[in-house]
């Protein structure tokens, strides 16, 4: 059975060459295209696009109503358009925390449409995206490299069926590779070198979008405090305090958790300041990288409580910690508990 791509598909998966082919056909530059008033409505629907993909925490998915996609040229133009200003908004913004999100929210999208296709074109989709969904198995090295950013105890390598160099994998996880295929790929493209004059023509929606990021950041953990970190964490702060060095799995998992409650690079460098080993420039280095900021860095998060187990970094577990099941959930509950606030749906446990 021959399959091919209605219009309406390229709505669905804006990111395929054959929507960006769809879209060469009106032959006009983004700059010009943003004077009219479809450009206008365009870079709108961009804004919240790059909205929900913030508030999407996961990991229960937003609903993608189909009935709600358009089917004639002139909506699906419009759908295209603001998935490709969206991508312009978060390369101009240059914070890489929300090209993360952005790329996570748009591959559990079209992950949500793949799996409402029929076999036959699902199949076809996942060949076009890189992920083919014949057989039950991957070799190693591409096992190992679609895997990097998936941290739960049942990815790592040492957890798997490996047999003849190939890792077995069942059809669930084939599904959810498939998506992390899709956010990968999305992801890799970003940042977009976007000229200085698009980004400035904007940077009023940049800044709207920076500002529902900050807002979120906030909703999610609120300023910080320290008396509310679980006790890993206050054990590694113990260390440097103390004068102790600490590991680089300790560092690694104290600026992951404090950049993503919401520290900045100078207050966490400043933490780093109580170390015996101090070096300013190194430090900094150290913490831009594990941050995401600047170039084509990945936004880390820190190691789920079973991995801290294994790295050794477990220390003296709470009451808290035996019903939780990562740091940041654990920050998250002890703080909502001093607010009396509930946590979202949806987000980590």
């Amino acid at each position: 059975m021959r399959v091919s791509l209605e219009t309406k598909d390229f709505a669905k998966y804006p990111f395929l060459k054959e929507s960006q082919q769809f879209m060469l056909q009106e032959n006009e530059s983004l700059d010009k295209f943003l004077q009219r008033s479809a450009g206008k409505v365009a870079l709108s629907h961009a804004v919240e696009r790059v909205k929900r993909a913030v508030a999407f925490t996961g990991p229960v998915p937003p609903s993608f109503p189909i009935s709600d996609l358009p089917s004639d040229q002139l909506g699906v133009r419009m759908e295209i358009t603001s998935f490709v200003l969206a991508r312009v908004l978060v390369s101009c913004a240059r914070e890489r925390a929300l090209m993360e999100r952005l790329a996570r929210y748009e591959a559990q999208r079209a992950h949500s449409f793949i799996q409402a296709e029929e076999e036959e074109k699902r199949k076809f989709l996942a060949e076009r995206i890189g992920f083919p969904l014949e057989g039950l198995f991957l070799p190693v090295p591409r096992y190992v490299e679609l895997t990097a950013g998936m941290h739960e105890e049942r990815w790592r390598l040492v957890n798997r069926e490996v047999t003849g160099g190939k890792v077995t994998i069942n059809t669930l996880e084939s599904e959810e590779l498939l998506k992390e295929q899709i956010r990968k790929g999305l992801l890799s493209s970003l940042p977009l070198e976007v000229p200085e004059s698009l980004c400035s023509f904007v940077a009023p929606c940049t800044a709207q979008v920076q500002q529902e990021f900050q807002k979120r950041v906030l909703r999610d953990f609120g300023d910080v405090e320290e008396s509310s970190f679980p006790p890993c964490m206050q054990a590694i702060l113990s260390a440097l305090s103390g004068g102790t060095n600490i590991t680089h799995a300790g560092r690694f998992a104290l600026t992951a958790f404090l950049h993503n409650i919401g520290m900045g690079t100078a207050e966490i460098v400043q933490v780093y300041g109580r170390a015996p080993d101090f070096d300013i420039s190194k430090t900094q280095y150290q913490v831009e990288h594990i941050s995401g900021r600047g170039g084509k860095g990945t936004e880390y998060t820190p190691p789920s409580c079973s991995a801290m187990r294994t790295l050794g970094l477990c220390i003296k577990p709470d009451a808290l910690c035996g019903k939780v099941a990562h740091p940041l959930s654990y920050y998250r509950r002890k703080k909502g508990k001093k607010t009396g606030e509930k946590p979202e749906q949806g987000q980590v446990r």
